[in-house]
């Protein structure tokens, strides 16, 4: 894999991004997974994130953000440690709020494919402004409601 790279794709394909082309930096970014235990059932992983920071693309100061993560596995769980080591791989990237987080959904849903997804990114205040933003997937067909409106 080429420095800076990191990989979120099953088929072994790799990913690079980020904030003005240039690729992300971390220590390590590769997400890992795990069976799903109970493929037979919908049931509703949540993992909350408290500490996520991303750069301003504009000023280059940093953002912090809250994350929530919600999920119905199909085939395959995310290993945690490594979604917190993918997660720290954005805290030298410019990014704004609105990308950062479809990015994250989509590199997640690339890699997992889950009955249902949703990731809500609730931003700090800057310059009296509070952002939340939320992304959603849902595979075609899927009509399960273990996730609940928030």
């Amino acid at each position: 894999m080429a420095s800076g790279a990191f990989e979120v794709r099953r088929d072994g394909s790799e990913l690079m991004s980020g904030a003005k082309g240039r690729a992300r930096r971390s220590s390590s970014s590769r997400l890992e997974t795990f069976s799903n235990p109970k493929v037979e059932r919908d049931y509703t992983i949540s993992i909350e994130i408290p500490e996520f920071t991303c750069l301003c693309p504009i000023t280059g100061q940093p953002d912090f953000a809250v994350l929530k993560l919600e999920y119905v596995p199909d085939k395959l769980c995310i290993e945690l440690k490594s979604l917190k080591l993918y997660i720290w791989s954005f805290r030298n990237q410019g990014a704004f709020h609105e990308d950062v987080t479809n990015r994250i959904l989509d590199d997640l849903c690339g890699l997992l494919n889950p009955r249902h997804m949703r990731l809500t990114a609730r931003f700090n205040v800057r310059g009296g402004l509070h952002t939340t933003v939320v992304a959603e997937h849902g595979q075609p067909g899927w009509q399960g409601t273990a996730i609940t409106k928030p």
